[in-house]
Order: structure tokens, then C-alpha cells, then sequence
């Protein structure tokens, strides 16, 4: 069952508070300080950045409670700063430093949190997200799992989707669609669509491609409600576009589908429908994630990452 709600267009949508700006923006940067410190030498291992898809943890951020669980992948920074904004605790776990949110052991890709947990596995989190939301049912609280376009060639998902329907658990899964699964086109590795696919559990599918974050909270605000108040799973499909690599550098489209991507960023419209008030929010934001590299920087290793 698809659940359609008809979408006034972002021309008609005011642009987002102060507060939504601010988030974004500190994402933005965290996210672009993270490659720039690769670049430098100062990370090992790899990474996987949201830039161009910020604006779906943060306008998801209102409509998920406390009490809620939230289940990320490996693209998951954003999906944490939109939910905990503590960019301090974040980067000094990927660095392996002291004050990290998990000693230093969970890296980039496995983070656990106030009830956040990430995974680098494709498809590991929906079935655990599952039992999460079977916890919850009666309580009103539901459990969120942002899985990717690609995730949906892991058996997985079909097993998690018919459990979550079959007992009725209030699960809410986000499907970052960007058309393309670390290096392949999703046109040439998934037959059908992810509507489809949620039809054959009997799972309500909802579909927006706007990036206007009020206009994304308007749409989804009853649908969210239904899966607390009704305690069934919701698969919402955002249309979204990737503007960086896959992990820190490797990046296998041409350059026409890289500017294609780039022309749907919400930093460059929201720059020009707001300019004077997103300058300022702007340059903050890169002056507090500086500030949170050099701090970070300069702590000794945790722990677990000491020789």
C-alpha cells in the first residue's frame, strides 16, 4: 500500500528555522572537515560522508522522540548530529581520541549512543530494528532505520519487512535513495521498486522528492503518528541525491552525473533564498567544527588506541 500526500511544491514551502539551518550546517562542515583531514593524514581507515543528503536526518529530527531508537548505516554522521549534537564526542571517536562516544573502538561506521547505533553491514540493522520496535509496541516510541537504495539486495530487508508486518511493530524505515550503491547505478542492480517491494509485505510506502524540510515534516508528520498510534511499519523513500564520494575519495560517475547531483544541493538554494542570515550561520558552523578538530586534535589517543 502506497500513502501519497499531495506535495505543494518547495516554491510554497518557507524555508527552515534557525535551528534546522544551524544542524545542517554544522553537518555540512563535519562532514567536509573529515575529508579534509584524510586528505591531511590525520585518519585512518575510511569514512563515509551524507553531503547533499543532510537534510533528511534534519527534518526527520522533530518527528522522532527521545524514547525512540534510532538505527543508522555507514553514512550515518549526519544521521547522529541530527539527533545528538555532540560533534566533540563524534570526531573524537573517529580519530580515536579521549572523549570519544565509544572509547574509540566503533570508528566511523559503528557508533552506540542514547539509543543510537550504527553498523557498517548493509541490511544488519533492519532485523535488529525490528526486535527494537517489538519492545516498544504499546508505548507510543517506535524504532527508525535508515537503510540505502543499495540495502535493498540484502535478504534481509524481505526477512525484517515480513516480521515487522506480520507482528505489527512500530518501525519506521528511511530509504536514502540516491541511484546509485557505491559504485553501480541502483537502474542496473534492483528490479522493481522499493514500493513495490514494501506492497508484497503489505508495508505502507510513502515517496517525496522534496528537499524542503518544512514541506518534508508537513507530509510526514501524520504518517509517523500512524506508525506510533497504529504500531505498524512505514517505509518512507526520500529521493535524494549524493554530492560526495562513496567513502573518502572514490567516486566512479562521470562528471555530468556529479553536477547533476550538485544542482540539487540545499546549501546552494538556501545560501541564495536567505543569503545574509545563512552567510553568518555558515561561517559559525565551519568556526565550530575548526574549533572541534583542533580540540580533538589535540587530546591523547583513548584507551583502546593507545600502542
Amino acid at each position: 500500500m502506497t500513502v501519497t500526500i499531495p506535495s505543494a511544491g518547495p516554491r510554497n514551502a518557507p524555508p527552515p528555522p534557525e535551528d534546522d539551518l544551524r544542524r545542517l550546517l554544522l553537518i555540512r562542515h563535519f562532514e567536509l572537515t573529515l575529508l579534509r583531514l584524510f586528505e591531511a593524514g590525520e585518519l585512518s581507515g575510511t569514512t563515509h560522508t551524507c553531503l547533499g543528503q543532510e537534510y533528511v536526518p534534519v527534518a526527520l529530527a522533530p518527528l522522532l522522540r527521545d524514547d525512540d531508537f534510532v538505527f543508522s548505516n555507514h553514512r550515518g554522521h549526519g544521521h547522529f548530529l541530527a539527533r545528538h549534537a555532540e560533534p566533540y564526542g563524534l570526531l573524537a571517536e573517529i580519530m580515536g581520541r579521549e572523549g570519544a562516544l565509544c572509547a574509540g573502538v566503533g570508528g566511523s561506521q559503528h557508533v552506540y549512543h542514547r539509543r543510537f547505533l550504527s553498523t557498517g553491514v548493509q541490511g544488519e540493522s533492519l532485523p535488529v530494528a525490528v526486535g527494537a520496535a517489538l519492545s516498544l509496541k504499546g508505548s507510543g516510541a517506535l524504532a527508525c532505520a535508515y537503510i540505502g537504495d543499495g540495502t535493498w539486495g540484502e535478504g534481509s530487508v524481505y526477512e525484517a519487512l515480513n516480521m515487522a508486518r506480520l507482528w505489527r511493530v512500530p518501525l519506521l524505515v528511511v530509504v536514502e535513495h540516491n541511484g546509485i550503491a557505491q559504485s553501480t547505478p541502483t537502474r542496473v542492480q534492483m528490479a522493481g521498486t522499493v514500493a513495490g517491494r514494501a506492497a508484497a509485505f503489505d508495508v505502507p510506502h510513502h515517496r517525496t522528492a522534496s528537499t524542503e524540510i518544512t514541506e518534508i515534516r508537513a507530509e510526514l508528520a501524520p504518517l509517523v503518528g500512524r506508525v506510533r498510534e497504529k504500531s505498524l511499519p512505514l517505509v518512507v523513500e526520500f529521493a535524494t541525491h549524493r554530492i560526495g564520494p562513496h567513502s573518502k575519495g572514490d567516486d566512479t560517475r562521470s562528471a555530468e552525473e556529479i553536477a547533476l547531483a550538485a544542482g540539487h544541493d540545499w546549501h546552494t538554494r538556501y545560501a541564495r533564498l536567505l543569503p545574509e542570515l545563512f552567510d553568518r550561520l555558515d561561517r559559525e558552523a565551519a568556526e565550530l567544527v575548526e574549533r572541534v578538530a583542533a580540540e580533538v586534535a589535540a587530546r591523547p589517543l583513548s584507551v583502546w588506541e593507545r600502542p
